[in-house]
């Protein structure tokens, strides 16, 4: 009996030694820059979510900032191989950890830029309550200093780029950076497609505005293309797809809750692994419906 416990417990190492090392590998891809154009690189790999590579006549911009200083140093390198252009902007598309993190460890010469709302996410305490890190005095040189409320374009050289607000999605403060030469949109986390969408209520996210802002982006930006933190690049089509699905998660859900299902019995007419979006959605039409938590 024990000879037997004795290689249950093998097992159970090895399986869990295999498991960790695959998981590091995953989380350790190197980092790559995937090319859309002469000028605009997607950037795959590294810790963090996914970003771009964009070579003016006169500088690069970049965006979004992975999560640790292996993953920027490599970003940097990787950029040599194309360019021997400065690195003059950095661009975060919102506030998470995954896209903003390696701000600190770019150059402070790089220019850091966000939407206004996202600049004060900086400081939001995280989902657990705890303070954020970018209070830190040695990190300020890392936090967006041009911030803008609707609009902006930004020339490098002769080349135009396109920063849009269209209003509260995943965060308060999600941008789209638009190329329009290349006509393709990097939207970071305001469309997930592997996965259910995420819609950061603790910052303010919703998911009826999200349809809305969605919707008013495809009606102003002629992108046929859009890249995002974690998909892989997709259509307009898509992007439509996708908006669909939300509303008739949202029609689902406020059938659910005027027949007088609590939260629970409405997560259990849904994927397990929608639970957090359902939630949202949940007390969104709660408040819509002028309805108070007994």
């Amino acid at each position: 009996m024990k000879q037997r416990e004795k290689l249950i417990l093998i097992q159970i190492s090895l399986f869990l030694l295999t498991s960790h090392s695959l998981a590091q590998q995953r989380e350790t891809q190197p980092v790559q820059l995937s090319k859309i154009s002469d000028n605009l690189y997607e950037i795959l790999g590294g810790q963090g979510a996914r970003g771009g590579v964009y070579v003016g006549d006169n500088g690069v911009l970049i965006i979004d900032a992975k999560m640790d200083k292996n993953s920027v140093d490599q970003v940097i390198e990787q950029i040599k191989q194309i360019t021997d252009k400065p690195l003059m902007h950095l661009v975060n598309t919102h506030s998470d950890g995954d896209h903003i993190r390696g701000n600190q460890y770019f150059p402070e010469t790089v220019t850091f830029i966000a939407h206004a709302n996202c600049r004060r996410e900086f400081f939001h305490p995280r989902r657990d309550g705890t303070p954020s890190e970018w209070s830190k005095p040695e990190l300020a040189p890392f936090i967006p200093s041009i911030t803008f409320r609707d609009r902006m374009d930004m020339y490098l050289g002769s080349k135009k780029v396109e920063l849009w607000y269209f209003g509260v999605g995943h965060t308060t403060g999600d941008i789209v950076i638009y190329f329009p030469e290349e006509k393709t949109a990097f939207l970071g986390d305001q469309i997930f497609l592997t996965r259910p969408q995420l819609i950061h209520s603790y910052k303010g996210g919703n998911s009826f505005e999200y349809v809305k802002t969605l919707t008013k982006m495809l009606e102003t930006i002629d992108a046929v293309n859009f890249c995002s933190g974690h998909s892989d690049m997709t259509d307009r089509e898509t992007i439509k797809n996708h908006i669909d699905q939300m509303k008739k998660r949202q029609e689902k859900v406020k059938a659910l809750v005027e027949k007088g299902k609590d939260l629970e019995e409405i997560k259990s007419e849904f994927e397990e692994n929608e639970g957090r979006l359902i939630e949202s959605i949940y007390n969104e039409v709660k408040v819509l419906l002028g309805m108070k938590d007994k």
